[in-house]
């Protein structure tokens, strides 16, 4: 069996390390004693956190499933499968750590532009990837058509990440699914 490199360790286990303590508490430090590896290695493989952070959230985005919002079906459906997929995905890595963008999102103000930079571009993939089956809601007749999908679509993403957000505080994301539900019924046409 092939050996991990070093690098791929660093991602593997710095995203959980991140997960837990945020970008600001996170030292170089606590991601090489996660991932086993010497300190000094670090800087063979990234030139600080922000270039480590950027690749680790550009690997959770492209590892976001997008595929149910193109499935057959009414709009409502596509993204209420959607959405639960990536609540499932967040109780799956620990509720109390809530979302990886959601947590570096928070740190923003202090992370750094390249990490602020990432994190708005996987937020903007996945606006943009809502946006077109909210369009196609809306061209139907399902969804209401008061506001423009983009609008819509943050909307959506913005109420999954602060729904997660308090289910991280309170330790319970069995309210993140009534949330969305909620918003899912008042955005029918």
């Amino acid at each position: 069996m092939p050996r991990v490199s070093v690098r791929e360790q660093l991602i593997e286990h710095a995203e959980d390390v991140f997960r837990r303590k945020g970008f600001n508490a996170a030292s170089v430090r606590d991601i090489t004693e996660a991932a086993g590896v010497p300190k000094g290695s670090f800087y063979n493989h990234f030139t600080g956190k922000q270039d480590l952070t950027a690749e680790i959230v550009a690997r959770y985005a492209r590892a976001t499933d997008f595929s149910t919002l193109s499935d057959e079906g009414p709009a409502l459906e596509r993204l209420h499968r959607h959405l639960t997929g990536q609540i499932d995905r967040v109780r799956a890595s620990g509720v109390e750590f809530g979302c990886l963008l959601g947590t570096l999102a928070g740190d923003g103000a202090t992370a750094g532009r390249r990490v602020r930079e990432s994190v708005r571009e996987a937020l903007d993939s996945w606006t943009e990837a809502m946006t077109g089956t909210i369009a196609e809601g809306q061209a139907t007749g399902e969804i209401t058509a008061d506001r423009s999908p983009a609008a819509l679509a943050v909307f959506l993403l913005d109420l999954l990440e602060g729904a997660t957000l308090r289910a991280k505080v309170v330790g319970d994301q069995s309210s993140v699914a009534d949330e969305l539900a909620i918003a899912l019924d008042a955005l029918r046409a």
